[in-house]
């Protein structure tokens, strides 16, 4: 065989070829070796630097992660070592990293739904939508996972539940009702539980909904709960590139109000459902229609039962609403019934069936004569007051702040200090800080003493004495829980207050406060 011939059959070069028969006729096999063979790497790990990382891990930095350890022989010991390095040192010596760390997980690409309808992807995304200097607003979006196009979408200030039912609303008018929704585990969506004893893990507590998942329930639409961003990833994907496209559209379009950005949006969506969006994989369309008789402004709403008062009235947050007869139904105290408070700002009253369109019920007497005292002191207050003589005028300090002066940090820290330097001064001209205590009242001692002994007894319980000391109930507690007098009937003796402070009485040493 020729050089040329067995240089083609080794894969080298035939220059390279005559270097090897040469190296072979002048040294034997051993030439076919390499040079490197056996000897120690210039930049290998001296043994006597396994030695001491290994001694180390074993005693002073017993428990550290490879990680950790790698750190501290660097601040520490002076021992610049890799990461790597450590790992191999402490693992050929059998020192494996005490950190468990959770073996990867297969994932795999979920399979869109087959049909348009069956299953939407909701989300919020909180994000500055009009610029830097514009104010924070949510975006909430739904994304169809059969096509990817979105049916709707709106801009909130908040990701609240009022947002998610004008979201609702937008695409039952749109398309119609879905078949299963699919969010995160927002508390809009459902209350989460303890899974466990511990708390370690939250199941949803699907025996108590929200307001949208009870509308959800009254649809007949299926809620299912993700349990990672990933797994509603078409829906994270999108608001990605909302907050890409969208926020450029709203630049150039000079949006810098909510109405304005809403108002963009209408115009972006067509234009992104069509860019973006993908054929399904079976025709037609499993958006459900609205069935007749059914009120979706009476779904998509907060709902609470109340109980009528016996003057046919219902107290719902603050407000009397007062429910007037009907054909069929006179009165309705001690009934239950249903608020509705719609999309629109309305309160509405369902019961058995029927709607009930109240009003708000004429004031009690009581709140006219406080709104009668309150407009009383406003005048009394904006009459201008008579005038002081110069002489006798303080001269009125100020420190210049105009404004809300209190929303500043600083401002509010300096405010402090000298309210503070101000008691202070206040104290050492004799005069008093707060409210005088209970014990400088004439006699206290000795009717909190007789009073005490009528409770041993059983005579008065605590809230008459309380009543009849004209004190708290809890100032009472705090007197008694202080006071060195046993409760098993034995010896009876009481401490008087010893002395008095601005805090409260002193009982040989023990301070109660009030």
């Amino acid at each position: 065989m020729g050089v040329a011939e067995a240089a083609c059959v080794l894969g080298l070069s035939e220059r390279h070829a005559w270097r090897i028969l040469a190296a072979y006729r002048g040294e034997g096999v051993a030439a076919l070796a390499h040079g490197n063979r056996g000897c120690r790497p210039a930049n290998a790990t001296s043994e006597e630097t396994r030695q001491r990382v290994i001694t180390l891990a074993r005693t002073q930095y017993a428990g550290l992660n490879h990680t950790h350890l790698t750190e501290l022989l660097v601040e520490r010991e002076a021992l610049t070592l890799s990461r790597s390095t450590v790992r191999n040192i402490l693992v050929g010596a059998g020192l494996a990293s005490p950190r468990r760390r959770r073996p990867p997980r297969h994932r795999c690409r979920r399979e869109r739904m087959p049909q348009e309808g069956v299953l939407v992807q909701v989300d919020g995304s909180h994000h500055r939508w009009l610029g830097e200097h514009g104010p924070w607003l949510t975006l909430l979006l739904a994304v169809d996972d059969a096509t990817g196009t979105v049916p709707y979408a709106l801009f909130r200030e908040q990701e609240d539940t009022e947002g998610y039912f004008r979201l609702m609303k937008g695409i039952i008018q749109r398309r119609g009702i879905p078949l299963a929704l699919y969010s995160d585990r927002h508390f809009v969506f459902c209350h989460s539980k303890p899974a466990n004893e511990t708390g370690e893990a939250s199941l949803v507590d699907r025996d108590k909904p929200t307001q949208f998942g009870r509308a959800m329930r009254e649809l007949g639409v299926t809620q299912v709960f993700a349990r990672s961003p990933e797994a509603k990833g078409r829906v994270e994907r999108a608001n990605g590139t909302f907050q890409d496209r969208l926020v450029a559209e709203l630049r150039l379009a000079g949006a810098s109000t909510l109405d304005e950005a809403n108002s963009l949006l209408e115009a972006f969506l067509p234009r992104f459902n069509q860019r973006f969006g993908v054929p399904a994989a079976q025709p037609g369309s499993a958006y459900r229609e609205v069935q007749e008789g059914l009120d979706i402004e009476g779904v998509l709403c907060v709902k609470e039962i109340r109980r009528v008062a016996k003057d046919n009235t219902v107290r719902y947050r603050g407000r009397t609403l007062q429910l007037y007869p009907g054909a069929e139904q006179p009165s309705y105290a001690r009934t239950h019934v249903e608020v509705q408070e719609r999309l629109d700002g309305r309160l509405l009253v369902r019961h058995r069936g029927q709607i009930l369109t109240p009003e708000d019920a004429p004031p009690l007497a009581a709140e006219l004569r406080a709104r009668a005292d309150a407009g009383f002191a406003d005048a009394y207050t904006s009459l201008p007051l008579p005038e002081q003589p110069v002489a006798t005028r303080k001269p009125r300090t100020t420190l210049g702040w105009d404004g809300d002066w209190y929303r500043d940090k600083a401002k509010k820290c300096i405010h402090g200090q000298l309210v503070l330097a101000g008691m202070e001064r206040a104290r050492e001209q004799g005069k008093r800080i707060g409210r005088p205590s209970v014990t400088e009242r004439d006699g206290f001692s000795q009717r909190f003493m007789a009073a005490v002994e009528r409770l041993e007894q059983g005579g008065i319980s605590r809230r008459q004495a309380a009543r009849e000391l004209a004190i708290g109930y809890a100032t009472l507690k705090r007197l008694l829980d202080a006071r060195l007098y046993p409760t098993n009937g034995s010896e009876q003796a009481m401490l008087v207050p010893t002395t008095t402070c601005d805090d409260g009485i002193v009982y040989d040493g023990i301070l109660v406060t009030y």
